[in-house]
């Protein structure tokens, strides 16, 4: 009975160091949106490797042990085992649901809680999928570009993701960001970029003959660049 109580330790052990392990946000990521995906993914990563080793552990145990056993018996019923892992397995299946709700009911990653509240300081932009480009237009600063989206790091940044003609999908994997484009809809992402740099965005549903080549860029720079930047533009458009 050690062994099954050893293996049952081991997996409680497990459930209780991912239960209290708390993500480090933001820390090493290139966004908000990023540090959350990447966390959630660590940790029940963590999970995974120790229970891993410890099924495939006995795995190699038995039939090691009875490699050369001709006459198999049946296996004698034990309750007491059959709990254990039932237990075990229920209370990694919650911790895995609680650390997975955590992170997708997350404004940051997901919009189902209907969280759209973008505030005087938070860059609000509608982008536009269409073919085979993409389109942004900055809401109340009459500025719109193609191609390029640029955002200030160190503010909250909500993407209204909609297209004009069939089904895209906007696509920043370096910054976690990704969000279908749909005709006559505006999907929501929130994000809040926090290194600057040049992002490459891509199309990730394939719509068409140019697919491959709707590609754009996401460049992330300091809040006083940007503002310089929206000023040029307001400039180049009115002239």
């Amino acid at each position: 009975m050690s062994s099954k109580r050893t293996a049952f330790a081991t997996l409680l052990g497990v459930a209780a160091l991912a239960l209290f392990a708390d993500p480090v946000l933001a820390q090493g990521y290139d966004s908000t949106t990023e540090a959350l995906i990447q966390s959630l993914n660590t940790q029940l990563l963590y999970m995974a490797i120790p229970i891993t080793v410890l099924v495939e552990g006995i795995l190699i145990y038995t039939v090691w042990k009875y490699r050369k056993n001709d006459e198999p018996k049946p296996t004698k019923e034990n309750r007491r085992l059959e709990i254990s892992w039932t237990i075990a397995t229920a209370l990694v299946l919650l911790v895995v649901g609680y650390a997975s709700y955590g992170v997708m009911a997350n404004g940051y990653v997901s919009n189902a809680s209907g969280e759209y509240q973008p505030s005087q300081q938070a860059v609000e932009v509608e982008v536009v999928g269409q073919k085979y480009l993409w389109k942004f237009n900055y809401e109340g600063e009459n500025v719109s570009t193609t191609g390029t989206l640029v955002i200030p790091k160190g503010q909250n940044v909500f993407l209204n993701v909609t297209s004009t003609d069939w089904l895209h999908a906007f696509h920043v994997p370096e910054l976690g960001l990704k969000q279908d484009a749909i005709p006559g809809t505006h999907n929501t992402i929130k994000t809040k970029p926090t290194e600057t740099g040049t992002y490459q965005l891509y199309c990730a549903e394939y719509c068409g003959v140019g697919h491959s080549k709707m590609l754009g860029e996401v460049k992330v720079v300091s809040q006083q660049e940007y503002q310089n930047w929206l000023d040029e533009q307001r400039g180049n458009s009115s002239s």
